[in-house]
């Protein structure tokens, strides 16, 4: 009989045995899909991050899409998943035990009760004391998470926040809006604006809220180690959320999106910004507004995923070896 054990593994999002057991393989065209090949479990305990999808998009103004943002991301990191994160001296799942949670069950039918709903299940992570990186999503996806964070933590947040949009114009009572929610979390207390920052800012909105800002043309004339200074001048040692909308990219880089804006920036400056962020208290992380049915060969999929990985390493690099 022949042998039928494989060359290499195979479907590691259900075979993956090892909590902190680093990058390992895993033919990029096939497989069971979990972001970066991580052990897919509902039950987060023993986790340090988990990684949780939110398929919902009904808060977007512009083009729809963004509920198969988790799906795209996760697919985007099988072509990563195989090498160690460029550019950073650690192989950040050989300090962080990372799980991919899947997707939250949400109710398209009561789109008014999304807030709660997400809230509720990410609070029973966080309560765990386990980290989490949210794929999106559109962007309000963002607003319950960080609520339930900062609830968690029982102080206000810092927002370390990459987009083209400001996200900060007033809500009406009960408004779903992807544009309105850093203008909620303000108002809730649960991020503290003098202690926030914006990057790559190219929509007007005279109303920053004390929210330091950066624009796109601030963001393209500083180096990388420029804009990580400047970002942890304001923040200092507070607790941190970032938030990464894939829109912060120029569209060349990143096209799969409802809402993008000319004039962004590019992955490669992206990138080295978020690793010149390392040592910052990071507590969670998100990557938003993927929109597949606008990609170009994966690409803003990729980038996206990246992205996230990026995140996850900023949290490892406050995790040493054996923590």
């Amino acid at each position: 009989m022949a042998d039928e054990t494989p060359g290499q593994p195979i479907d590691l999002a259900l075979t993956r045995e090892g909590g902190r057991d680093g990058t390992v393989a895993e033919p990029t065209f096939s497989g069971v899909m979990s972001f970066m090949r991580r052990r897919y479990a509902k039950d987060v305990a023993g986790a340090d991050v988990a990684v949780v999808g939110v398929p919902f998009d009904i808060a977007t103004t512009g083009r729809p899409g963004s509920r198969y943002g988790p799906r795209a991301l996760r697919q985007g990191s099988a072509m990563i998943a195989w090498d160690a994160v460029w550019g950073w001296p650690f192989d950040p799942f050989e300090r962080l035990h990372v799980v991919d949670h899947g997707d939250l069950a949400i109710d398209y039918g009561s789109p008014i009760e999304v807030v709660d709903c997400i809230e509720r299940q990410f609070a029973a992570i966080h309560r765990q004391g386990v980290a989490t990186l949210m794929l999106g999503g559109d962007h309000f996806c963002t607003y319950p998470v960080i609520r339930s964070l900062a609830g968690e933590l029982g102080r206000p947040l810092s927002l370390i926040h990459f987009d083209a949009h400001s996200d900060t114009w007033p809500a009406k009572e009960g408004q779903v809006d992807h544009g309105t929610m850093f203008w909620r979390a303000a108002q809730d207390g649960v991020i503290d604006p003098a202690r926030s920052i914006q990057l790559g800012i190219r929509t007007n909105n005279a109303d920053t809220l004390g929210f330091t800002v950066l624009t796109a043309e601030d963001v393209d004339a500083m180096s990388a180690a420029e804009v990580a200074a400047h970002v942890a001048q304001v923040v200092g040692d507070n607790p941190a959320y970032l938030t990464f909308d894939i829109d912060f990219l120029d569209p060349a880089f990143a096209p799969g999106t409802g809402t993008p804006v000319a004039g962004g920036i590019s992955t490669l400056k992206a990138f080295a910004i978020l690793r010149a962020l390392a040592g910052l208290d990071i507590r969670s992380a998100d990557v938003v507004e993927v929109a597949p049915a606008y990609d170009s060969s994966d690409l803003t999929a990729l980038a996206g995923a990246t992205a996230a990985l990026h995140c996850l390493a900023l949290m490892a690099a406050r995790k040493p070896t054996g923590d």
